[in-house]
């Protein structure tokens, strides 16, 4: 896949994140969260008006810190693939 591809199949999935009207489980938002960041090179810190949450999304983005940007969006893409593909 040549990186406009992957680009694109990023943005489509991030649209389907975007528009999908039901509530996702929080794991799932957390490990999204750190491979968007990742994928688009955000490095702002997390601004939730809850400590405890700023607190999960840190750790999130902790775990994902050795994993590059093209890396970051195809773990995002095979995510978002694999929940609409399972999902009940």
């Amino acid at each position: 896949m040549t990186k406009e591809e992957l680009n694109i199949e990023f943005e489509d999935a991030v649209e389907r994140i975007n528009n999908f009207k039901e509530p996702f489980p929080a794991d799932f938002l957390l490990r999204l969260y750190a491979y968007y960041k990742k994928a688009t090179n955000n490095y702002e810190r997390p601004s939730s008006s809850k400590p405890i949450i700023n607190a999960f999304k840190t750790n999130a983005l902790f775990q994902v810190k050795d994993v590059s940007q093209d890396e970051a969006k195809r773990i995002y893409i095979d995510l978002v693939n694999n929940y609409f593909l399972y999902r009940k």
